[in-house]
């Protein structure tokens, strides 16, 4: 498996970023934790990686920075790019791996959401076309399906991953607690059981002030990872 060619962009916010735009308890601290994890994902891959923030990010919108950062990956000379976000704490290293072997005989990989976004992309720089790109329907619920019209008649095989779930707001982490185990960071696990503990309290006190601070404020699906428009 010649992989000499694949690099993989993290395109993920801070913490901080991330906290203030999905507001649940103890955001900050849960995606400290789901950045060392992804990078540590992406380091036992062995492939080269580059990790954009909102800091290099360039673009008025999420879709125009995505594809800058996407394009910017092909400018170093590599001819397939993985990028993922931040938010899916099921993410491992054979995802990756996975996807950059089967980019050998695949043009388009995706990695779904299961709200609908994803959670990995795996395109080969001659599929790559930035004006499609930039009308994509990002942070909707109907980017793969779009993603997959999009490119059916343009691309003969195309692969889909394991569906995964992310995080954007605290009901999400209880979707997730029956795979908690397979989690291989510690501190990221304890966060998350700690914050269904909570909801389980929340769904036996029936308290309307703790609720709301779980409330879904707004559908936040940025996947692979900014949420500012």
């Amino acid at each position: 498996m010649n992989l000499q060619k694949t690099a993989i962009l993290i395109f993920a916010q801070s913490a901080q970023k991330e906290a203030a735009s999905k507001p649940f308890k103890n955001a900050a601290k849960v995606f400290t934790q789901l950045n060392k994890h992804t990078i540590t994902t992406v380091k036992n891959s062995k492939l080269p990686y580059f990790h954009t923030t909102e800091e290099a990010q360039v673009g008025a919108t999420f879709g125009e920075r995505l594809t800058n950062a996407i394009q910017s990956v092909y400018d170093q000379g590599y001819d397939n790019v993985i990028t993922i976000g931040n938010d899916t704490p099921h993410l491992q290293t054979h995802h990756i791996l996975d996807t950059a072997k089967k980019l050998e005989k695949h043009s388009l990989i995706l990695g779904p959401s299961k709200d609908g976004g994803f959670y990995l992309i795996g395109l080969h720089k001659s599929q790559f076309n930035p004006t499609t790109f930039l009308q994509l329907p990002w942070q909707t619920k109907t980017l793969v399906k779009e993603l997959l019209n999009t490119y059916t008649e343009e691309i003969e095989q195309t692969h889909l991953l394991t569906t995964l779930e992310d995080i954007d707001i605290a009901i999400d982490i209880k979707t997730i607690i029956k795979e908690l185990r397979t989690i291989g960071n510690r501190k990221l696990r304890q966060l998350l059981e700690a914050i269904i503990s909570i909801n389980r309290i929340i769904n036996t006190k029936r308290n309307p002030f703790i609720e709301a601070f779980f409330q879904n404020l707004y559908y936040n699906k940025g996947s692979p990872i900014s949420l500012l428009t």
